[in-house]
């Protein structure tokens, strides 16, 4: 349960990211945030894989970029349900949800399994012989 209140609040860390950085991406307040937040994992974990799987043949032809596309319409849609949170624009949307990605996957690398922040593992590699180990 703490690891979901965690990588909630950087989400939440997130959204205000992209207001703070975009003039079309406006936030009434932290209240406004948290819920946009909410509403946006929701949509992520329940509507977008739904929505990548029936546009999979144009996301492959894409290379995966289409997969901006979707999280766009998923920011633009959290704008129309929350109403302290507006996003003026679809290109605004494209680019808040670039920068949503961004920052949520650069503060969930500091994450462990366990929804505890941690060190992030690396691997030691040692040549022995000719072998890397």
């Amino acid at each position: 349960m703490r690891g979901v209140l965690l990588r909630w609040l950087v989400l939440t860390a997130a959204v205000l990211a992209a207001s703070g950085a975009l003039d079309g991406i406006r936030v009434a307040g932290v209240g406004s945030a948290i819920l946009a937040a909410a509403t946006l994992g929701i949509l992520n974990a329940f509507l977008r894989p739904l929505l990548i799987l029936l546009t999979l043949p144009v996301n492959i032809l894409t290379l995966g970029l289409f997969t901006f596309l979707i999280n766009a319409l998923l920011l633009k849609l959290v704008s129309y349900v929350i109403t302290g949170f507006v996003v003026q624009g679809f290109w605004t949307a494209v680019l808040g949800a670039l920068i949503i990605s961004l920052v949520s996957w650069l503060l969930n690398a500091f994450i462990g399994g366990r929804g505890r922040v941690e060190k992030t593992p690396y691997i030691d590699l040692q040549k022995r012989g000719d072998r890397w180990e």
